[in-house]
């Protein structure tokens, strides 16, 4: 490593700010990158698209997330790796773990077209929007293994403590996704079918670039054929990340019950959703750069032996992650409508997204200390528990609230854009707790100066 790659000396702000500022640069491509598709559907395509792709998006963030966060168990083992000096077993976990997500994708790819239509309707899709998202489901599912590869490789990258070439990689995708909406969607006129497949080819390129790239690099360990096998390592990756992806197919389990709670209120209220949808992806940006950040930054100091550091880092990215949050959170709250318009200019799908992010306001601000501790019990390989706040927050607070609050007489999308924020109050709560837990039991000792 040199030494921008190595977290365990040096100025924790610095060092967290330099490597987090491109992680957040490539989320923020990322999500400009899924609502270019519902930006263009809604600008030059219909009302039912727009309900399609927010729908049939869903669903692909289900598989797409739970393989992100797979992944994760890769960047960790990485850094730990690194900062254990054991530089010497990152080939054969690398050469590992790329066998094991050609397979995975492609079960998953199967498991989507084939039931593509079954899960449309599970999902109860409005019938006007029904066909259109299985158009989008099964292509999409076509060119999946593109998908997966991406977040693998933009994994590998941030375990190496690289966050630069991840940041390039989404930004050739955003790019190549722009151009494919515009003269698939706006100039061809094939409204959820072109979405889908400008989509899938922008992934395609960016794997296919990011790959070239990624093999003229110098790296201080090397890859044999003998590394690509279901080896050892692959078991050490899947238990720190199978638990987050489990975590996450329940995260995504609860937002698809959401929209399907929500579709049930009506197309303006489906279409308005995803639009609120796609806004909240870009709300949840801080948060989700600052976990990504802090597991490689942590990671690479537990195996250093330097808790007191990791704890450090933790406490910054907190404080930082909430003064940035609640200027969001106010800007959501009061304008959600403004940023309602970039998607579409029908004014009851405008109106219906707003009224979603007045609840989910506040979610800006405490995801920030929420995914913070995510990320720094994930770098200590305690990813079983932060599946199990994930699980419990769910099923107590933001299924039971999202349903009630769809289900009142005049129902309004505020009360259920709030189940989200509730819910992680309580998760932060869990996390306070286990951590404490942790400190009494001696499994996370901070060493004396």
């Amino acid at each position: 490593m040199n030494d921008n790659q190595d977290f365990t000396v040096g100025s924790i702000p610095k060092k967290m700010i330099k490597f987090m500022l491109p992680i957040l640069g490539a989320v923020v491509l990322q999500a400009m990158y899924s609502a270019v598709d519902l930006m263009i559907v809604g600008r030059f395509g219909s009302t039912a698209g727009i309900s399609g792709v927010a729908t049939g998006s869903n669903v692909m963030n289900l598989f797409t997330f739970f393989t992100a966060n797979l992944s994760v168990g890769v960047t960790v083992l990485m850094g730990r790796y690194l900062g254990e000096g054991k530089e010497e077993r990152i080939g054969k976990l690398l050469g590992g773990s790329v066998v094991f997500f050609v397979a995975l994708s492609f079960v998953f790819s199967i498991i989507m077209f084939v039931f593509a239509r079954p899960i449309s309707s599970l999902m109860q899709a409005p019938a006007e929007a029904a066909d259109l998202t299985v158009q989008y489901i099964r292509i999409c599912a076509v060119g999946f293994v593109f998908v997966v590869f991406y977040n693998f490789i933009s994994a590998i990258m941030r375990g190496l403590g690289n966050s630069k070439l991840p940041l390039l990689f989404v930004g050739i995708a955003c790019v190549v996704n722009i151009i494919g909406d515009l003269v698939l969607v706006a100039g061809f006129k094939m409204n959820v079918v072109g979405a889908a497949i400008a989509t899938i080819f922008a992934q395609a390129v960016s794997v296919i670039l990011s790959a070239i790239i990624i093999f003229r690099q110098k790296f201080s360990f090397t890859i044999t054929k003998k590394d690509f096998s279901l080896n050892e390592e692959v078991g050490k990756f899947v238990k720190v990340g199978l638990p987050l992806g489990f975590q996450e197919i329940l995260t995504n389990g609860t937002f698809l019950a959401l929209c399907a709670f929500v579709n049930r209120m009506g197309l303006d209220c489906s279409s308005g959703y995803g639009v609120a949808q796609k806004i909240q992806s870009f709300v949840m940006l801080i948060p989700l750069a600052i976990m990504q950040s802090l597991a490689s930054f942590v990671a690479q100091n537990v195996g250093a032996g330097k808790e007191r550091r990791a704890r450090s880092a933790l406490r910054f990215c907190i404080i930082v992650g909430c003064s940035v949050g609640l200027f969001i959170a106010v800007g959501v709250f009061f304008r959600g409508d403004i940023a309602a318009k970039i998607f579409s200019d029908d004014p009851l799908v405008i109106k219906r997204a707003a009224e979603f992010l007045k609840g989910f306001a506040p979610e800006a601000v405490v995801t920030c200390i929420l995914f913070s501790f995510m990320g720094y019990f994930n770098a200590h390989s305690k990813s079983l528990f932060v599946m199990g706040q994930g699980v419990v927050q769910s099923l107590l607070v933001r299924l039971p609230v999202s349903y009630y609050m769809s289900t009142r007489p005049n129902a309004t999308l505020t009360g259920v854009g709030a189940a989200a924020p509730a819910a992680t109050v309580f998760g932060i709560l869990l996390c306070l707790g286990y951590y404490v837990i942790l400190r009494k039991k001696k499994e996370i000792v901070i060493e004396r100066d």
